[in-house]
C-alpha cells in the first residue's frame, strides 16, 4: 500500500487559526496565575521577527507561540487529526479498489473494508471583551477585559492613553453643550463632563500607581489609593513613593484642581449645593452656602489641561 495521501501530508502542515468577525485572534497568557484572554489583528503593531508578546493583565513576556489559548489548541489538533484520518481512509479506499481488481475473477478475492468516521473538528468562537484599544506606540490594536492593560506588542501600558480618551468625550460633552439651546440641559453636560474628567483620573492614578505598586515603601497601601481627594493622595504619593503631584502645577492652578475635584464632590454627593465643608476646604469666594456651586465651560476645559499634566507627571515619577 503507496499511502500516497498521506504521504502528501508532507511531515508537517498548516493550520490557519481562525479570527473574529472583526478579524482579532484570541491569545491566552501562559502565566498559570493569570491565563488572561484577550486579542489583537495581527499584521498590526510592530514588524518583524521573533518579537516577545506582552500579557496585557500581568504583563507576563514570553513567545508569541506561548499565547494560543486552549480553544485554539484543541481546534488545531482535531483539524490535523481529521486531515490525516481523511488522508487514512483515501489510502485504505484506494488499496481496497487495488485488491479487488487484482483478485477479480480469481479463486480468493481480496477487499478492504474502511469503518472510521472522519474525526470532528472543534470549532470555536472567540469571546467578546470589553475595551479595544489601538496602542498610540506602536499602533497595534486589541482587545482586553476591563479598561487598562500593557500592548501585547510593545508592552507600553495603555493608562494614560486611556486617561486622555476620556478626556476626549469629556471635551465633546462640552461642546455639545455649547450648541444646546435648553439651558439646563446645557448644564447638565458641563457637569456631567466635570465629574467624567476627575472620575477618569482617579481611575487612572489608581491603575498607574497599582500597577507600580512594588516601588511603594507599603505595596498593599498603593495598590488601594483613591485620587478623588487630590490634598488627601499627595500626601499618600509622599509617604508611599517619595514625591508629589502638586510640584508638577503652579501653587494657584494646584489649588484650582483641588477646588474643581471639590465641586465634583458637592455634585455627587450634594446634588451640586454647596455646603460649609466646601468652603472650609476651598475658600471659594464666589459661593454661597445652600446654593448650587457653578460650573463653568472653560473651568473644566482648563481642569483636563492640569489633569493631563499631572498624568504625564505621575507616568514620569512612577516609571
Amino acid at each position: 500500500m503507496g499511502m500516497r495521501h498521506l504521504k502528501q501530508l508532507g511531515d508537517s502542515f498548516t493550520i490557519a487559526i481562525p479570527t473574529d468577525e472583526k478579524g482579532l485572534t484570541g491569545r491566552e497568557c501562559p502565566n498559570p496565575d493569570c491565563l488572561g484572554y484577550f486579542k489583537i489583528e495581527l499584521g498590526t503593531g510592530l514588524e518583524g521577527e521573533d518579537l516577545p508578546c506582552h500579557c496585557p493583565y500581568c504583563g507576563h513576556t514570553e513567545s508569541p507561540d506561548h499565547f494560543w489559548t486552549t480553544e485554539q489548541i484543541e481546534y488545531a489538533q482535531s483539524v490535523a487529526i481529521n486531515r490525516i484520518t481523511q488522508a487514512l481512509k483515501q489510502d485504505i479506499q484506494a488499496w481496497d479498489r487495488d485488491l479487488r481488481r487484482r483478485t477479480r475473477g480469481g479463486f480468493i478475492q481480496l477487499n478492504v473494508e474502511y469503518k472510521g468516521t472522519p474525526h470532528p473538528i472543534r470549532y470555536y468562537r472567540e469571546k467578546q471583551l470589553e475595551t479595544e484599544v489601538i496602542c498610540e506606540s506602536c499602533t497595534l490594536h486589541y482587545a482586553i477585559y476591563g479598561v487598562f492593560g500593557y500592548c501585547p506588542d510593545c508592552g507600553i501600558h495603555n493608562s494614560l492613553q486611556i486617561l486622555n480618551k476620556n478626556f476626549e468625550f469629556a471635551r465633546k460633552e462640552i461642546g455639545l453643550a455649547a450648541t444646546i439651546e435648553d439651558s439646563d440641559f446645557s448644564a447638565y453636560l458641563v457637569a456631567n463632563a466635570l465629574e467624567n474628567a476627575v472620575s477618569a483620573f482617579d481611575g487612572f492614578g489608581r491603575e498607574i500607581c497599582r500597577v507600580h505598586a512594588a516601588k511603594a515603601s507599603d505595596p498593599n497601601k498603593a495598590e488601594n489609593l483613591s485620587f478623588q481627594n487630590l490634598v488627601r493622595v499627595n500626601d499618600r504619593l509622599q509617604q508611599l513613593f517619595g514625591f508629589t503631584m502638586a510640584t508638577a502645577l503652579d501653587i494657584d492652578d494646584w489649588e484650582f484642581v483641588c477646588r474643581c475635584f471639590q465641586k465634583r464632590h458637592l455634585l455627587a454627593h450634594q446634588m451640586g449645593v454647596v455646603d460649609q465643608e466646601y468652603i472650609d476646604k476651598t475658600h471659594d469666594p464666589e459661593v454661597v452656602v445652600g446654593h448650587k456651586v457653578p460650573i463653568i465651560a472653560d473651568e473644566v476645559g482648563a481642569l483636563m489641561q492640569h489633569l493631563e499634566v499631572l498624568g504625564a507627571y505621575l507616568i514620569t515619577r512612577l516609571k
